[in-house]
This record gives structure tokens, C-alpha cells and sequence, in this order.
């Protein structure tokens, strides 16, 4: 394997791990002081919801790569419009909408792309 296709088979995959770690730093914010442990363990796993969504969307990818590619592609496209449009109710701002939405969406958006490519670029070698 060339150090390129490594590149590619890797890139996003690291990608989509960081993305996702990065992701469930937000359902931090679901713990508060007035709930029971398990209030608080409840409201925490349901605030995990995207990320248990992004990890199955990784495992499909790390083995059927286009599949998982288009997939992870069309996940963050949707994400970007669900934030948009809460963020723009919320704020009624364009530009702290995208800023919102940037480091969100645009990772899954890059993995999604880079496993396409990895795709075919396996694809055109065999």
C-alpha cells in the first residue's frame, strides 16, 4: 500500500473519531445539580444520541467505505440545516449560525468525502 492510499484510508477515520470525541463533549452539559444521579446519567445518555449515531455511521464506513461515506456525507449535510435552523430561531444571526455549524458538520463533511475517495481510489487500483 503507497503512503497516499495510506493517507486516505486513515485521514478519516481519524477524522471521524476526533469529530465524535469533540461531539460528546457537549452532552457534558447535561448534568445539573438539582437532578438525581439518574436524571442526570438519563439526560447524559440521551444528549449522546448523535454520537451513538456517528459511531455506527464509523463502523459502517471502516467496512463498506463508499456506503458509509455517503452516509457520513448526507449526515452532516442534515446536521448543518437542523443547526442552522436552530440557531438562526435562537440567534437570528447568519454568521453565528455558520460559526455554530463549522466545527460541528464540517468534519463528518470532510470524512465523508475522504472515505468516497478512499473508495475509489481502492477501487481504481484493483
Amino acid at each position: 500500500m503507497k503512503i497516499s492510499d495510506k493517507i486516505f484510508y486513515w485521514t478519516p477515520r481519524a477524522i471521524t473519531i476526533l469529530a465524535i470525541l469533540f461531539v460528546s463533549l457537549f452532552a457534558l452539559d447535561s448534568f445539573s445539580q438539582s437532578n438525581t444521579f439518574w436524571q442526570n446519567a438519563g439526560a447524559f445518555l440521551i444528549h449522546l444520541a448523535p454520537v451513538y449515531f456517528m459511531i455506527s455511521v464509523l463502523i459502517i464506513a471502516w467496512k463498506w467505505e463508499l456506503a458509509g461515506g455517503i452516509i457520513m456525507t448526507i449526515a452532516a449535510i442534515a446536521w448543518t440545516v437542523f443547526v442552522l435552523m436552530i440557531n438562526l430561531q435562537r440567534t437570528g444571526s447568519v454568521g453565528k449560525s455558520i460559526l455554530a455549524i463549522i466545527p460541528i458538520a464540517l468534519p463528518f463533511l470532510l470524512s465523508g468525502i475522504l472515505f468516497i475517495i478512499s473508495y475509489y481510489r481502492k477501487k481504481s487500483r484493483q
